[in-house]
């Protein structure tokens, strides 16, 4: 069934599991999905939500099943689920732990991955890309899944999003330690992101997508050319050029969908839901043309709004942006750091979402990205001891849906 714009929400969450004595990663999905299901699967529904397990054994993704109306209460549904599955996981000495990226593992050493369904196409992943890197073995995110009806509102809904992704970071990085070490930027996943496909770049693109505003012009565009390059390596017909797209948002024309992709995993399931209601009503203006017009947003080349994404990964909201016709579609006329210009769309749209997200967004706001608060509470002592006493706050700030204080 196809739903028109804004009609209907898909959320995707991803964590990790880490053992509770020295946070290591413990590749267990197989186990978890096994005592909740009764035999081993790869996907259990659990009423409105689904679990399911991902490229490496120690991630698991919930999701939501079928799209939801609203973006009201997920959370708590969200949180009953990692509830349930850190109760699941006691036995095994295990919980789950948010954060897009965890700051200790080697993974060199430390990635499994999931031998069981759908096998076939992670080894061929692993065999073409060598999956045992940080941006493919240790990376969490949500996915928020948007619909379209039809190429009218495609055009409309592809021009906001490739509008808004480059500012994402800023509001959502939490990726600034790896290898025990402040990478330099606090969006890292993204870093990895933009490169760990570069044997075969015509599948993450320039991460913004290019000016593709119909249905056509998206299978000519940038689906032709990634089925073209992978056909080399792909003798059994085993990967979907759906699947293999791999821009920062992807277009699912088997569904009517776009999925935006970039957001890293936040604390807990009411940060994340909260930033996919702002992204949302930040997206209702583009569309509803009340920025700026949908030409004008149309006419944005990918390489432009890669310049001002791949400086956002570094600082998040404390970023600079120098860019006066980027900044003019906020009606700002001087130099701005991210911060500001997401505190301008908050100005908006800010009572056209719930009180409970308002209090998530403000939070973010005034005291900072959760990688800024990570870096913040760890004072500049990157000592394994010191990362895993913050990191373990994390993971108690998920279990009790608080935020992260440092």
């Amino acid at each position: 069934m196809a739903y028109h714009l804004f009609e209907v929400y898909g959320i995707e969450l991803e964590y990790m599991l880490v053992r509770n004595s020295d946070l290591k990663v413990n590749p267990i999905v197989d186990k978890l999905l096994t005592k909740k299901n009764g035999s081993l699967t790869s996907d259990v529904e659990n009423g409105k939500i689904e679990w399911s397990n991902e490229l490496v054994a120690h991630v698991v993704e919930l999701k939501t099943i079928g799209p939801a109306e609203n973006l009201e209460n997920l959370e708590d549904l969200f949180l009953e689920n990692v509830k349930e599955i850190n109760t699941l996981l006691t036995e095994f000495d295990t919980c789950l732990l948010p954060g897009a990226s965890h700051p200790l593992m080697d993974p060199h050493t430390e990635t499994h991955l999931w031998k069981h369904h759908y096998s076939k196409i992670y080894a061929l992943y692993n065999r073409i890309f060598d999956c045992k890197g940080h941006g493919w073995s240790n990376v969490q995110s949500m996915h928020i899944n948007l619909p379209f009806y039809d190429d009218a509102e495609f055009e409309k809904l592809h021009a906001a999003v490739r509008l808004i992704l480059p500012i994402i970071p800023g509001l959502a990085a939490s990726s600034p330690v790896l290898d025990a070490k402040y990478t330099g930027f606090k969006d890292t996943r993204m870093h990895y992101y933009k490169t760990n496909q570069k044997e075969i770049p015509q599948m993450t693109g320039k991460v913004i997508p290019e000016q593709v505003f119909t249905k056509d012009a998206y299978y000519r565009t940038i689906f032709e050319p990634i089925t073209t390059a992978i056909k080399p390596y792909d003798n059994e017909n085993l990967l979907d050029h759906h699947f293999l797209n791999s821009r920062g948002a992807i277009s699912r024309f088997d569904r009517n969908a776009i999925e935006i992709r970039i957001i890293d995993i936040q604390e807990n399931p009411s940060a994340d839901i909260a930033i996919a209601a702002f992204i949302v009503e930040a997206l209702k203006l583009l569309v509803g043309e009340e920025l700026v017009s949908i030409e004008d947003q149309k006419s944005w080349h990918e390489d432009d709004l890669f310049e001002i994404f791949d400086e956002v990964i570094k600082d998040a909201e404390n970023t600079l942006i120098t860019n006066k016709m980027y900044l003019a579609v906020f009606d700002l006329d001087k130099a701005s750091d991210v911060r500001t210009i997401w505190k301008k769309l908050y100005s908006l749209v800010g009572e056209e979402l719930s009180e409970n997200h308002r209090k998530h967004i403000e939070f973010i706001l005034q005291n900072g990205s959760l990688a800024s608060r990570i870096l913040k509470a760890l004072r500049n002592d990157f000592a394994p001891e010191n990362i895993i006493k913050v990191y373990s706050k994390l993971g108690e700030c998920l279990e009790s849906n608080r935020m992260f204080r440092p």
